[in-house]
């Protein structure tokens, strides 16, 4: 059996909960697909024109979530978490049944949904693996804040920093490399924000949801959640998480070198434009087992992508 070959869920996975910016209650449920389906979400509360793929050029708002929406100006948002977790399982293929605009923030992490797929079970199927290779160095920056993406030889590498003027949250920095080390810490960080920005993100329309069930709250030189950080890099390690899960919204895994200062939603979409308009700065590869570099046939590579 071939860990470079095509996988979905065994058995549907559902669940519910609030949703982090409209605050309503939603069911989700996610249904194995074949092989070449890709990822897809449907708005079954909807009847018609339901499907939203989520493409980067299908985001159409990056502003403390990743929105996508179709020709119909049908929408989902805050799909990040979620994408992250099923990158992370190596899940190329499902349908995603919503019936509301945003998915569930659950505990602002992915810890639930990976433990939701590993309970459902991994079916592997016998069509390889698609990898995007990132071929030239691309930039995008946006005054102080920029990302780049470099050409790697096997991997995913992820080197993110955040700079922060609050002294809990001050200048962090972290970096994995995606299909070797151990994500968990990733996985289970949860999304944050400073107590003095609330009032505004609430007097837009957002975080109607949020609690300190599903964020991680800094005020001044204090966390207001009772039970503290989950790890000592829990924030620029949930930009990394969300990094993640805006990158699978290429469609496929990445072989690529990824630096980032300061970045976001915005930053990452924006450079998945930059590099998928010139057919020059990436190629898509196939993968075979009987056509692999014999050092990418390693234990830490096929467990990450398994």
């Amino acid at each position: 059996m071939s860990y470079l070959t095509q996988k979905t869920i065994k058995n549907n996975i559902s669940f519910n909960g609030i949703s982090l910016h409209s605050g309503l209650d939603v069911n989700v449920c996610i249904k194995p697909a074949s092989p070449n389906n890709g990822i897809v979400f449907k708005r079954v509360d909807l009847k018609s024109n339901n499907l939203v793929y989520p493409n980067f050029m299908n985001v159409t708002n990056t502003s403390l979530n990743t929105t996508i929406e179709n020709e119909f100006g049908v929408k989902v948002s805050t799909i990040e978490h979620l994408m992250c977790a099923l990158f992370g399982m190596g899940i190329d293929n499902a349908v995603i049944e919503i019936d509301n605009e945003e998915v569930p923030i659950l505990d602002g992490s992915a810890k639930v949904f990976i433990e939701k797929i590993i309970s459902a079970g991994i079916e592997i199927s016998d069509s390889p693996i698609k990898i995007i290779k990132i071929n030239k160095e691309v930039n995008y920056s946006d005054g102080d804040r920029y990302i780049n993406i470099k050409p790697s030889t096997l991997s995913l590498d992820i080197d993110f920093e955040l700079k922060y003027k609050n002294p809990i949250i001050g200048n962090q920095r972290n970096s994995f490399k995606i299909y070797e080390d151990d994500l968990s810490e990733v996985y289970n960080s949860r999304t944050f924000c400073l107590f003095e920005d609330i009032e505004l993100i609430k007097k837009n329309g957002l975080a109607k949801g949020g609690s300190l069930d599903n964020a991680v709250v800094v005020k001044d030189k204090e966390i207001l959640n009772q039970e503290g950080l989950r790890n000592k890099k829990e924030f620029v390690n949930h930009k990394i998480l969300d990094c993640i899960g805006d990158l699978y919204t290429c469609g496929y895994r990445m072989i690529a070198s990824i630096q980032c200062s300061q970045g976001g939603h915005y930053l990452t979409n924006q450079l998945l434009r930059k590099v998928f308009e010139n057919k020059e700065n990436f190629s898509i590869v196939e993968i075979k087992e009987k056509n692999l570099p014999h050092t990418l046939i390693n234990r830490n590579f096929l467990r990450s992508i398994a």
